[in-house]
């Protein structure tokens, strides 16, 4: 790029910038309708809600605090490894995790170590921006995966605080989407001190966006300690189960829950006793999921009211968070939703390493790397629909040695990844010491 190309460059993404900074600040009566909006809907927490204006409803922890940012349960999770690590080599160090789903925060309340606080990500107008670096005053920042708000990157960088772009995804339909406004592509990525992309694809289309700093490290997804269960809760459930053929479609979203209900109504006379374990991705959908599976003529019980698997169970909806380390470990397959829309998919790894054969859909771009690893091992299949899901499923359930075999296959896979932690943290140590050796 010659001077003078770079120079327009520049300017492009300054003016896209301060056009986003004006748009945001001036739709404040707007943003406070949605938010009202997302209140009433369940999105939003009430007692909450004014983190998402930058207002703490915590005390800051003294000394130094790295913030870490993630948009959702599943960026969160990945990271749950990083954290303890982090802490761990650091013990003056603090810890603050920022997210933007209320599933989020409750599985972060849960799972977050000490030392570690939860607060949601303020809305990213410029004043509410403010308002949240003014009082958290982090040493650096580590931003998870793909999601980007302009203001608060920018205005970090502005502060001076160390960035990071980790676990970097940036998928073919984000890429091109972001090349439409290349100029603000460049500023944003030119912010970060370094970017630790998921694989060398995804390395490469953020180096043509302008990403001045980028090494692959591998997904984090990769090195997360398999979920927790309660063994208690455990137990139970397994009792429940007992020796029913037993099958878990797990991160699952709309119509593929009717999808699910559609393969057990397809099943259930070749396998008497079946029953399907849903997991949906968003659990307060819960009401809606019940009401078409029951139209299918399927009786449901729900986790949410403490319902009781019974025998005339077909179908126990877990429209709870925080459970999925138990449902992994009592169903010997797992279909992992997301992935029969064009979603781009869930995290499969959760459920290998836990001992489930894998089963997902074709569309998978925000797991590439996890599921040719999967598939490499004999750990997982594709399906394309409900027909192939449906085969598929009876197959198995068919030949308990072959799914033992998968299963076995599968844990074994993920078990050969956890030098992604290492090499994370690696990269990431020199903006942790300029975190530790911060003075807020």
């Amino acid at each position: 790029m010659n001077a003078s190309i770079a120079a327009m460059a520049s300017r492009k993404s300054t003016f896209a910038a301060r056009l986003y900074r004006v748009i945001t600040t001036g739709g404040l009566p707007l943003v406070e309708l949605l938010l009202q909006h997302r209140t009433m809907r369940g999105k939003e927490e009430t007692a909450r809600v004014d983190e998402r204006r930058g207002d703490p409803s915590v005390e800051r922890p003294r000394g130094p605090l790295v913030w870490i940012h993630a948009a959702s349960i599943g960026e969160a999770q990945s990271v749950l490894v990083l954290i303890e690590r982090i802490l761990r080599t650091s013990p003056d160090l603090n810890i603050l995790m920022t997210t933007g789903t209320v599933t989020s925060a409750q599985m972060m309340g849960q799972r977050l170590p000490g030392r570690a606080i939860h607060q949601y990500v303020p809305v990213d107008r410029i004043s509410w921006v403010r308002s949240f670096l003014d009082y958290w005053k982090p040493g650096a920042a580590l931003w998870v995966e793909s999601e980007l708000w302009p203001n608060l990157v920018l205005e970090s960088k502005r502060r001076g605080i160390p960035l990071a772009l980790i676990n970097a995804r940036m998928s073919e339909r984000s890429h091109k989407s972001w090349r439409r406004a290349p100029g603000l592509a460049h500023e944003l990525l030119s912010a970060f001190d370094t970017i630790l992309a998921q694989d060398d694809d995804i390395a490469v289309r953020l180096r043509d966006l302008g990403a001045p700093h980028v090494s692959v490290t591998g997904n984090l997804k990769l090195a997360a300690e398999p979920l927790p269960a309660t063994a208690g809760e455990l137990i139970a459930l397994q009792d429940a189960i007992g020796d029913r053929p037993v099958w878990l479609a797990a991160s699952t979203h709309r119509t593929e829950e009717d999808i699910v209900g559609e393969v057990h109504n397809a099943l259930m006379d070749r396998f008497p006793g079946l029953l399907t374990l849903l997991a949906p991705r968003h659990p307060q959908r819960g009401d809606e999921i019940e009401q078409n599976l029951m139209r299918m003529g399927l009786t449901v019980t729900r986790r949410s009211r403490d319902d009781a698997i019974t025998a005339e169970t077909n179908i126990h909806l877990v429209d709870a968070t925080g459970l999925l380390g138990q449902l992994y470990r009592v169903s010997p397959l797992a279909f992992i939703g997301g992935s029969l829309i064009p979603h781009g998919g869930q995290n499969m790894l959760e459920a290998a390493q836990l001992g489930c054969a894998v089963l997902h859909g074709p569309h998978i771009d925000n797991f590439r790397s996890i599921t040719a690893s999967l598939a490499a091992a004999g750990a997982s299949r594709e399906v394309a629909d409900r027909a192939e899901l449906t085969s598929c499923v009876a197959e198995l359930l068919a030949n308990p040695d072959q799914l033992h075999t998968m299963a076995t296959n599968a844990e074994a896979a993920a078990a050969r990844n956890r030098e992604v932690l290492e090499t994370t943290m690696q990269r990431l140590q020199p903006l942790i010491a300029k975190a530790v050796a911060s003075t807020p």
